[in-house]
């Protein structure tokens, strides 16, 4: 297996210099866009590159935070760690008594795409430090005396399924995994649970090109609101891959039935109910590789 995998990266090297001299890896910004102008119901955007064998990308080296370095706040406000130390943390939810649950995750293994396509991409979230395996875990942060620092780190909940979302509705904890909503009981102030995960109800999985999944529990406890992206950048692993997917379903927790609640949305994420209306709003990320400035992520109302 090493030496097919040895020569993968052999064969690799010897194409990338054919292949580069159509990859505009300069990012040139062409036209300026203004921000202003992609806002509304009628964003003007800018024509799309043309089309290349390796398309236009450039990623962001990661670098770690210095030894005392923190982000500028605005003023009035205070920037300080929180909690420092975890392994690949992807997302937040906090418990009425302040404790914060912090989601410990990658990919699924089973969702890495292959081919030389493949290859580059896992190399490239390397690079960036993302491709350690999925700690498949949530930590318990509590911060005890107010000091803007968790004093108390544990392991919640072990064992999951790259676990992303999380929603707390009575006495009853709501994970979304990679492939399922599970639950698991709930006291005030405990700091991990020893019960077994009860499935709710399946999510489509699968090659889990957008493997997130996302929570929001309705206002009245009813319903959970779960994401789930799109199976691929523009279809190329066929529509059967897309059913159910691309879309925001809602849950019965009573009964663990779901319906297609909204669809079209490539990659929905973030999930938040405006306070005043109450409508739905959610940030759906777009798709890749068409130049600079396309297609612009969007955060919006679902109605």
């Amino acid at each position: 297996m090493s030496a097919i995998r040895g020569h993968r990266r052999v064969l690799l090297a010897a194409l990338l210099p054919f292949l580069l001299p159509g990859c505009d890896t300069t990012m040139s910004k062409g036209p300026e866009v203004s921000p202003a102008s992609s806002l509304g119901p009628e964003p003007v955007l800018p024509a799309p590159a043309s089309a290349r064998l390796i398309p236009t990308v450039q990623i962001a080296e990661a670098r770690g935070w210095p030894t005392g370095g923190k982000p500028v706040a605005a003023p009035g406000l205070a920037v300080s760690a929180f909690a420092s130390g975890l392994t690949h943390p992807r997302w937040l939810y906090v418990l009425p008594n302040g404790d914060v649950l912090v989601a410990e995750s990658n990919a699924p293994v089973k969702g890495k795409g292959g081919g030389i396509r493949g290859m580059v991409m896992r190399s490239t979230q390397a690079k960036a430090g993302a491709g350690m395996p999925s700690p498949d875990r949530i930590r318990l942060l509590r911060d005890a005396d107010g000091d803007g620092r968790a004093e108390t780190v544990t392991v919640f909940a072990a064992n999951l399924a790259s676990p992303f979302g999380m929603a707390l509705i009575g006495s009853t904890l709501y994970v979304a995994n990679a492939d399922a909503v599970v639950s698991f009981p709930y006291q005030k102030g405990q700091t991990s649970v020893t019960a077994a995960p009860k499935p709710l109800t399946d999510l489509p999985g699968g090659i889990n090109h957008h493997w997130t999944k996302n929570i929001l529990a309705s206002r009245d406890g009813r319903y959970l609101y779960a994401t789930v992206g799109s199976n691929s950048n523009i279809g190329e692993n066929g529509l059967e891959a897309e059913e159910g997917r691309a879309a925001i379903w809602q849950i019965d927790v009573a009964t663990g039935t779901k319906k297609l609640y909204a669809s079209g949305l490539r990659n929905p994420n973030g999930l938040a109910w405006e306070p005043d209306s109450g409508a739905l709003w959610t940030v759906v990320n777009e798709r890749d590789e068409l130049g600079n400035d396309l297609v612009p992520d969007y955060l919006t109302s679902v109605r």
